[in-house]
Parts: C-alpha cells; sequence; structure tokens
C-alpha cells in the first residue's frame, strides 16, 4: 500500500507541476496579448490629422492604400525608385521633410532605399502583420506607412529604409546659379 500512496502522491505532483506550468504560459500568452491590444489602443497623436474622406481627398488610390491603410506597391513600378538629383523626399500625405538624396541606395529591391532618415522625419513600430515581426517606418508628423526598416544596410548605420515610392514626394535641391 505504501508503493501505491507513493504512486499517487508522485501523479499528483506531476500534474500540478503540468497544471502550473500549462497555467503559467496561458497566463503569459493572456498577458502578452493584452499588452498588445492596450499598445495598439494608445497609438501616438500626430500632428496632422485628418478624416478618412479627407485623407481620400487629398490622396491618390495608391497613396491612400500605402499611406493610410499599409499597403505595399509592387517592386520596381515607383519612379522614384530610380530618382537619382540631389534633393528631399517628402512625405505625399503632409510634406513632412523624411529623407535627403545623399543617404539613398539602390538596394535592388525594386523600392526607394535610404539608410538614415532625416531628424524628426520619422518614427518606428513593430509590425506583426507578416510571417516574422518587422519594424515600420511612419511619417512623425502624420502616421502615415512609409515602408519597413532593416539591419542589412550600408554603412555607417548598417539599416535600409525600404520605403514604398508612392508615400513619398521628391523635391530636387535648387542649381545654384
Amino acid at each position: 500500500m505504501t508503493q501505491d500512496s507513493d504512486s499517487i502522491d508522485s501523479v499528483t505532483v506531476r500534474l500540478n507541476r503540468r497544471d502550473l506550468v500549462g497555467g503559467t504560459l496561458i497566463l503569459g500568452a493572456t498577458l502578452a496579448i493584452g499588452a498588445t491590444s492596450a499598445c495598439a489602443q494608445e497609438a501616438p497623436r500626430f500632428p496632422v490629422r485628418f478624416s478618412d474622406a479627407e485623407w481620400r481627398r487629398r490622396l491618390t488610390p495608391m497613396q491612400y492604400y500605402v499611406l493610410r491603410q499599409e499597403g505595399t506597391e509592387r517592386p520596381f513600378a515607383h519612379p522614384l525608385n530610380n530618382e537619382h538629383r540631389a534633393g528631399r523626399y517628402l512625405c505625399a500625405g503632409c510634406a513632412n521633410p523624411l529623407f535627403s538624396s545623399a543617404t539613398k541606395f539602390d538596394s535592388g529591391t525594386g523600392w526607394p532605399s535610404f539608410f538614415a532618415p532625416l531628424p524628426r522625419g520619422v518614427e518606428t513600430s513593430r509590425d506583426f502583420s507578416a510571417v516574422f515581426p518587422r519594424t515600420e517606418v511612419h511619417c512623425a508628423r502624420c502616421g502615415g506607412h512609409l515602408g519597413h526598416v532593416f539591419d542589412d544596410g550600408p554603412r555607417p548605420t548598417g539599416k535600409r529604409y525600404c520605403m514604398n515610392g508612392s508615400a513619398l514626394t521628391f523635391r530636387p535641391t535648387a542649381a545654384a546659379g
């Protein structure tokens, strides 16, 4: 009888440990989902805000799709991918200066790519919409989706800001006279 009692106690202990581990995993997952939901509900406020109808009026359908619906244009489809003049790249939604042509490089991806943004040009957040987490880049002034940043860019930053051309406009530098 002593052996049976020990066996039962041993099974009970295992079940309790299993329940404890399972409960801890469930609690952890619940907290993670709650934290993600809380972060999504507490989206940052941007200085430039318009109603959805006003954004649709101000933007082309492709600009709206990219900037306001976090869409992605086809690679090699936008003319700014082949823009090589000196100047600045601005947000197509609010004209916030985002990137200098001095930081643009050919990444071979088919989207305009930069190794550094201008000060106060962009903000980033974690994006879990793909199979793996990415870092989303959005305009610091209007919150428009611009693209993503990756850690496979050139020196000096090692970053590749891979931007949708439809999210950008280009303002060439005035030629010296």
